[in-house]
């Protein structure tokens, strides 16, 4: 049995909640003999009172809790061609994992290049970039095992509503998520929890005879008779019958080798902009008024315009978490957001970006916007001398440097410097920030307080190329290659990355049934 729309105060207890169960079963008369929370969600609209939402499954076993099995490829007579079918996943991340896991469970052959490091080794090479700048262009914040997923916010909501969203929480639940991503509405593990999920699918991976291949970058792919030639750190080849590439959003050097290839990519819409930071304190105070203290640090998501009607808005708001300097190459300085699982830090920050859009570059050259992102970065890391350039806004918007802090001070991962974020953007892009936050301080009071800090660039929210493919999802002109995830342009986020790397893999899985079996 199913019950909606339960609404309990804040720090309700499971007694009070057991009662409400009770209350709306009354007339069946059905004894409780299990709970399980399958949705919850906070209503803040009608302060000072403020309500958890939860919908509840009485009696019956959680449908996300079955581990997902898939039914194997091959039967016992066909395992001998098993290596005939041979799969390649290039990239780390939620697509390559999530794809990974899926061929290898059905009974396909996979090796996994990731061209940073494993997380051991990954994880202390980040630590000492943060402490000393000394960055290392193939292991850092965007590159390694787990993606660039695995230094963020861990956030696992989605605006797409795919399919295979329910495969994505159900693995990683089944990999140590906590329950809640399975009902949260916004749900999140963090960057600490994040880690240990990614070590238990490798450890999966390997387990089910999977190779993985770090220190391994992709540096050409060819086609060839029934399959791919893929070239590894420029000398290593290996021939494969199918390739999912799930290369992440900074993947540039790969999208210049694809592009060389003969690979069909395009221009796509992305935005850049700024990382803000407020006190998470004031953030929860304005969402949720005096039940704050009883509710997670609140978050909030804000959509504006800017100049030129440009879309304005906040994008990965992270909630008691730090700003991150999460370069990956050499002269050039971005920045991202995340938290710990606990979202327990004193500022709440968020991206606040600006449209742009392929018209933009009449250039038409699909690869226009990486031009564009690198050359903010290059401005961003002189502009704060190659650390994070921070600003008040009040002397963002009267275009001097900041000389001190006010009630906000910055929590950064990364060593920050003062710097004029106005040397960062073109005008269009500053004045669209100038105009939109003051608006956003109209929904959120105290939104645009001037001591707020701003910090830069924001360049990386979704990749700014499209690896273009077809209806069965290879690229075109490639069959056999399936571009997959957030850096070949099919995806935003963790969840719909995952997904997207479950649909290829999907994909291959079919189309070996179809040549076995005729």
């Amino acid at each position: 049995m199913i019950l909606n729309d339960l609404k309990l105060p804040p720090g309700y207890s499971e007694r009070d909640l057991l009662q409400l169960i009770k209350k709306k079963m009354r007339p069946s008369k059905e004894p409780v003999r299990s709970v399980e929370i399958l949705k919850k969600s906070i209503d803040a609209r009608k302060k000072p009172e403020v309500r958890v939402v939860l919908s509840v499954l009485v009696n019956e076993p959680h449908p996300l809790k079955q581990k997902c099995v898939p039914e194997p490829v091959f039967s016992e007579a066909e395992a001998p061609m098993k290596e005939s079918f041979r799969t390649a996943v290039v990239g780390s991340g939620p697509a390559g994992l999530f794809a990974a896991i899926k061929l290898l469970r059905s009974g396909v052959s996979v090796t996994l290049y990731e061209r940073g490091d494993a997380l051991e080794e990954r994880i202390p090479a980040v630590d000492r970039f943060f402490e000393t700048g000394d960055l290392d262009p193939e292991s850092n914040v965007q590159f390694g095992e787990g993606g660039a997923g695995t230094f963020s916010d861990g956030k696992l909501n989605t605006g797409t509503h795919h399919g295979l969203n329910a495969d994505v929480f159900r693995l990683f639940y089944e990999f140590g998520a906590p329950e809640d991503v399975l009902y949260d509405a916004k749900p999140h593990v963090g960057t600490d929890v994040l880690i240990g999920i990614v070590k238990r699918m490798r450890e999966e991976i390997l387990s089910f005879g999977g190779l993985i291949r770090f220190r391994s970058k992709l540096t050409d792919v060819e086609r060839v008779n029934e399959g791919v030639r893929l070239t590894i750190n420029g000398t290593e080849t290996e021939q494969y019958r199918f390739l999912i590439l799930s290369v992440g959003h900074s993947a540039r050097d790969t999208f210049e080798m694809l592009q060389r290839r003969g690979f069909t990519l395009e221009q796509k819409p992305f935005a850049v902009g700024v990382r803000v930071e407020h006190l998470q304190e004031n953030i929860s105070r304005n969402q949720y008024g005096d039940a704050w203290e009883q509710l997670p640090p609140a978050s909030y998501k804000l959509t504006g315009k800017g100049t030129e009607e440009r879309g304005v808005y906040s994008f990965c708001m992270c909630p008691g978490g730090y700003v991150v300097n999460a370069s990956s190459e050499p002269g050039r300085l971005t920045v991202n957001g995340m938290s710990y699982r606990n979202r327990d830090g004193v500022n709440a920050n968020s991206a606040i970006v600006v449209q742009v859009r392929p018209e933009d570059f009449p250039d038409g050259d699909p690869l226009s916007g990486v031009r564009f992102q690198r050359a903010l970065e290059e401005k961003a890391y002189r502009a704060g001398g190659g650390k994070i350039p921070v600003q008040r806004f009040q002397d963002f918007v009267l275009g001097k440097k900041s000389v001190s802090f006010g009630k906000i001070r910055p929590e950064t991962k990364g060593a920050f410097s003062f710097g004029d974020l106005n040397e960062v953007f073109p005008d269009y892009l500053s004045e669209s920030l100038k105009t939109a936050i003051p608006t956003f301080g109209k929904s959120i009071p105290g939104f645009d307080d001037p001591d707020i800090l701003l910090s830069a660039v924001e360049s990386r929210t979704s990749s700014p190329v499209r690896i273009v493919r077809n209806a069965s999802g290879e690229a075109a002109g490639f069959p056999g290659v399936y571009p997959a995830g957030e850096g070949a342009g099919y995806a935003g986020g963790i969840v719909s990355s995952a997904a997207d790397g479950l649909r290829s893999a999907g994909e291959i899985i079919e189309k070996i049934r179809s040549l076995i079996h005729g």
